[in-house]
Formats: structure tokens, sequence, C-alpha cells
């Protein structure tokens, strides 16, 4: 079989933009989302080099899911690519929350959305678990490797160790069992014959690395340069056009530090932007902060993309200039994103060339390797913790959600045994969401 037609930019370009209105379920089912279409039916990258771009962007902080759209848009067209398919796995979820949290604050609470959403939790849990599964099932193909998924499911899930924590054990172990037990921690090395079938990709086991991923000082300098240009311009002219103290300067800098601290997903720097949002520049209630970690949970796109609807309300509510309330939210909504999100795109862009270079190479993709089967276990503690939330809403005491637990079951046949894809599913929980909302 020969590999297919690489795709052309207006091609790429058609398939990022339709993955930014799609990817909801959170990373995990982010991830799956785009295994299934890029590894599995599109074939523009080989599970091995998808992997291998997976395994860098999680000890990275930031949404990795996003980060691994921008490495492979990067990997097949260049700068253009990475910075078109980053951009586009958060722009649709931006304008929708900047829709919902006008929505928000202009008329209070939207039942719809509050329906949609009953029906969508169930089917995330479903969605996390079989994301466990589909990299689970291609990735542990070694005993050490199920004990290494276990005990970081074990460490979170029992004794709550941070998710860096976690990373960084793995890490060590698996750059000690590459040196020690290579064939354990060669990935996928229990279905080598396997893999040595799968279909050919654009991007393959075997393809050489293209000449804009391969390894320059120059280039490093360059791409740091401009980002820091970037920063310190897009920062100076808030703080030159509002005040140092201003809503819209103050927040640049603020989501800056939490960009750089979301190691472990949204969930992780959750607690930083309350602490910061709520309790200490007070651009927002509690009740709101929950509401909008509602909304983002319903929306498609990275569950940082939050900090869109903090944005939003923090500068509804304290107006950086005198103007419409709405253009004022959008205005912070906008603020908020670019600053999360622009530490990722260099993450990506200065360190992809690095990554490429040790593909392939036991010493390095050994700790890699190790790492994803930890994140295994811990993508299962997340379904864990959905279920929990999801079908005990109030807790032990306040009885199973037996409405819930009905959807999930759906949601799960429908994956496992049906193929069904992700949109569907979670259109179908949705609509069943909103209808039990009505009746």
């Amino acid at each position: 079989m020969n590999p297919p037609r690489p795709p052309t930019k207006a091609e790429a370009f058609r398939y990022w933009l339709r993955l930014g209105f799609i990817s909801f379920g959170g990373p995990a089912g982010q991830i799956a989302i785009m295994h299934r279409e890029l590894v599995d039916e599109r074939r523009w990258i080989s599970e091995s080099r998808f992997l291998h771009a997976l395994n860098y962007c999680m000890v990275l902080p930031g949404p990795e899911a996003q980060q691994l759209a921008t490495y492979i848009g990067w990997l097949m067209h260049r700068t253009w690519g990475g910075m078109i398919a980053g951009a586009l796995f958060v722009l649709p979820s931006l304008a929708i929350l900047v829709a919902l949290s006008w929505l928000y604050m202009a008329y209070g609470h939207v039942t719809a959305v509050a329906g949609v959403l009953y029906g969508v939790k169930p089917a995330v849990v479903a969605l996390v678990l079989h994301a466990a599964w589909r990299i689970g099932s291609r990735t542990l193909s070694h005993a050490a490797l199920w004990l290494i998924a276990a005990a970081a499911f074990a460490a979170i899930f029992v004794w709550s160790v941070p998710f860096p924590l976690i990373v960084l054990a793995a890490g060590v172990v698996g750059a000690l069992g590459g040196r020690l037990w290579p064939a354990a921690f060669r990935l996928g090395a229990s279905h080598a014959a396997a893999q040595a079938k799968h279909a050919p990709a654009v991007i393959d086991d075997e393809t050489p690395t293209p000449a804009h991923a391969r390894w320059s000082p120059r280039r490093l300098a360059i791409i740091v340069a401009a980002f820091l240009a970037i920063f310190g311009l897009v920062l100076g002219m808030l703080i030159q056009m509002y005040g140092w103290t201003s809503t819209l300067a103050q927040m640049g800098w603020f989501f800056t530090k939490a960009a750089l601290l979301t190691f472990g997903g949204a969930y992780a720097v959750l607690p930083y932007v309350y602490q910061g949002a709520v309790e200490n520049y007070q651009w927002l209630t509690p009740a709101q902060m929950i509401d909008g970690l509602a909304l983002g949970e319903s929306t498609p796109g990275p569950l940082i993309m939050v900090v869109a609807f903090v944005g939003f309300v923090g500068a509804w509510t304290h107006p950086p200039f005198d103007s419409a309330l709405a253009l004022a939210g959008i205005a912070g909504a906008t603020v908020a994103t670019f600053f999360t999100f622009l530490p990722s795109f260099l993450f990506i862009l200065a360190g992809g060339p690095l990554v490429e270079s040790t593909h392939g190479r036991i010493g390095f993709t050994a700790p890699l390797t190790a790492i994803t089967a930890a994140v295994v276990g811990v993508i299962v503690n997340l379904a864990a913790f959905f279920a929990w939330h999801v079908f005990w809403p109030r807790g032990a005491s306040g009885g199973l959600d037996a409405a819930a637990l009905a959807i999930f079951g759906a949601a799960t046949f429908a994956l496992f045994r049906a193929k069904a894809g992700v949109i569907p599913v979670i259109a179908a929980c949705g609509a069943a969401g909103l209808l039990l909302s009505y009746l």
C-alpha cells in the first residue's frame, strides 16, 4: 500500500478549522479525535511519530492537545502550519465562549446550556475512558509499562501526588529502564510485527526529518527573540494605552504566569487562576467561576479556555475603557486567551527540532515512553474523578444519578461496540440532556 498524498495547505486549513469546532471531551477526548483521524483514517502521521510528539507535549506546561495539533501542523507545513493548527484549535472555542459569556452576563443563566451540559458530562466520562483504552492498548506493550500506569493511577488517585512529580518520576524510571532493560521501553515492543505492517503514512516511521525541523541554534535564537518581542510589544501596548494597573495589562501579566504553571492540564492550574482572578483581583465571584468552568466544559477546545470567560467577566465588571461593556468583555477574553496560549507556540516551534532529533533513539525515547504509560494511569484517574462528580453530584449521601449513568452507558456502548464517532456521541448525549432538562 502506498502512502497517501501529502495534504495541501488548503486541506490542512480545512481540517484544523473543523477540529476546532469538534474538539470536545477535554485533552483525552481531543487527543483521541486526532489519533483516530490523523493516524487511522487520513494517515498523515504514523503511530510512532504521533506518540513521540504527544510524549513531548505531555511534559510541557500548557494544553497538550493544542500543542500536539501545533506540532503536527508544524511538522507538515513549517511555521505556517503550526501557527494555523494551534490557532484554529482555539479560535472557535474563543468565539463560542465570548457569545456564551455575553449571554451569561446580559441575561443570567442559560437553561439550554445547562441541559446540554448535563448530557455532555456523562459522554465525557465515556470519552476519557475510551481514550485511555485506545492509547493504553497501543502503548502498554510490556508488563513494566502496565506497572508504571498502575503506579501513576494509585499515586494521583490515592495519595494526590501532583502531576509534575508523576511525570518526573516516570521519566526517571524510563531513563533507567532504557539503559538496564531497553526491550521493555521500546514503544510497542510486543507488537513490533503488527506495527511493521501498518499502512504507510505521509510522515512515516522512517520518513527523514524535513529541513525546517532540523536542529539549528541560529533558528532557535530567532524564534525565541521573535516571541519575546511579540510578548513585550503586546504587553507594552496595553500598559501604554491603559496603564500598568489597568485590567487588561494585569490580565496579560497574570495569564502569562498561569500559562507557565499549567503542568498537569487545566485542572492543575485552575486553583491558581481561582486564587488570582477571584480572591486577589476580584474580577469575578466564586459562583461565576464555577459557572465559567461549566461553560468551558460544554464547548470545544481546551478546558483552560475557561480563561476566556474569566477575561470577559473581569473586563465586564472592571471595564478598562469607557465603551460598551460587551466590547470590554471581548477585549478581556482576547487578552486572556492570547497570553495563555502564546508560550505554547514558543515551546513547540523552539523545541520541536530537538524532539525530532531524538526520534528512534532509545536513550531519549525510553523516558517519554514511560511518561506515556504514566499518562494512561492519569487519564483513568481523570475518568474516575469525572464519574464521581457526574454520577454522584451531591456526594455519596445524595444518591446515584441514574439518568446520567444511563447516558454514560449508552455513550460507552456507542464508542466501544458500535464504533460511533465522537461528534455523534456528544451531539446525541447533549440532546438527551436538553430533553431531560425540560422534562
